[in-house]
């Protein structure tokens, strides 16, 4: 018996994304999907390559029209989804891929984001390394879950295993990102516009702004960093979705390259999604693209004594909607990879 699923905000490109992954899964039957100024219209008009789901209709996002599922999905702006997923029952799986229920600290909320603080969820990054464990074993039987900020999940996932391994040092942690404009969602707005964006690079929230900053240094922390410290800039390139994260750390003196590799590899050898590439290869975002996968190349600066790892994801997928259905499958004892796929979309 297939779970019920509403997903709010699928007018959005976050809730497409979350579709189109749900419209394959084994387990899972989408029943209603919602959104603001788009209800009323058939989900076929505004998500046209949802082929498969063209029968739904987009209706108000109420609590009522989200209560009575098994699944609840939630792709709305930040400050949008507390207010609302208050309301929804308790039995209910409900999976946030918005910002409200990310972070532990409501003075960082305050700091970064403002408004009405909602409390931290269980945090959807099941790879991430939490102590002698991964995050994965605090989704098991959850039934409030924040899928991750997609910036915040690719640095923290490139770097963890090391801090956790104590070969590199969590102070002066340096991150440069290529990130695809999707990740501000479908509002219009001039910097996003493709006049543009077209042969242009554009960086923004320069300067430690950047709202992933605190969940970033939160997951450090669980991987076992102490007041962890990151220089975060993130650059938007004329690519629809995708994200190339290179990230730099101080490497603990006296550790060898066999020691930094080992770190990554006892991390990530039997991860299904969270792939270590051969030594001296590199990802590229093409070869996530669709695909809940994220690639990294590891290699050590010698000259500068530092660690140098290059992680590439799609963001609405393994960045947003592919973490959301991942560890709403192991909250709900289904298979890790059930509707997930490895496999990305070439050329």
């Amino acid at each position: 018996m297939a779970f019920s699923v509403a997903v709010a905000g699928a007018s959005g490109y976050a809730g497409g994304e979350l579709l189109r992954l749900l419209a394959g899964h084994p387990d899972f039957e989408v029943q209603t999907v919602t959104a603001h100024s788009n209800a009323g219209q058939q989900l076929i008009d505004v998500q046209p390559h949802l082929r498969s789901l063209a029968h739904l209709t987009l209706v108000d996002t109420t609590p009522e029209a989200l209560d009575g599922h098994d699944v609840v999905f939630v792709a709305l702006p930040h400050g949008k989804s507390g207010a609302l997923t208050a309301h929804l029952s308790p039995d209910t799986l409900v999976v946030d891929c918005g910002a409200d229920h990310r972070l532990e600290s409501e003075t960082d909320w305050a700091r970064f984001y403002g408004g009405e603080y909602f409390g931290a969820w269980a945090y959807g990054v099941p790879e991430l390394p939490v102590g002698d464990e991964e995050q994965r074993s605090r989704l098991l039987g959850a039934r409030r879950i924040a899928a991750p900020g997609c910036n915040a999940s690719t640095v923290a996932l490139a770097v963890a295993p090391g801090i956790r391994a104590g070969v590199i040092e969590a102070q002066d942690l340096v991150a440069v990102l290529a990130v695809g404009p999707s990740g501000a969602g479908k509002a219009l707005t001039v910097p996003n516009l493709a006049g543009e964006i077209l042969g242009s690079a554009n960086p923004y929230a320069v300067g430690g702004t950047h709202r992933h900053i605190p969940e970033i240094q939160q997951s450090l922390r669980w991987a076992g960093a102490v007041n962890p410290t990151i220089s975060f800039t993130p650059v938007i390139v004329p690519m629809a979705r995708g994200i190339l994260a290179t990230v730099t750390a101080r490497l603990v003196p006296g550790t060898s390259a066999e020691a930094v590799r080992e770190a990554w590899e006892s991390a990530y050898v039997a991860e299904p999604f969270v792939h270590l590439l051969p030594p001296g290869r590199f990802p590229r975002t093409s070869d996530v693209l669709g695909a809940n996968t994220a690639l990294i190349g590891l290699a050590i600066d010698e000259a500068v004594g530092r660690v140098v790892t290059v992680t590439a994801v799609d963001n609405l997928a393994k960045g947003t909607a592919g973490a959301a259905i991942q560890s709403a499958n192991i909250a709900l004892g289904l298979p890790e990879t059930a509707g997930l796929s490895t496999n990305g979309v070439a050329p």
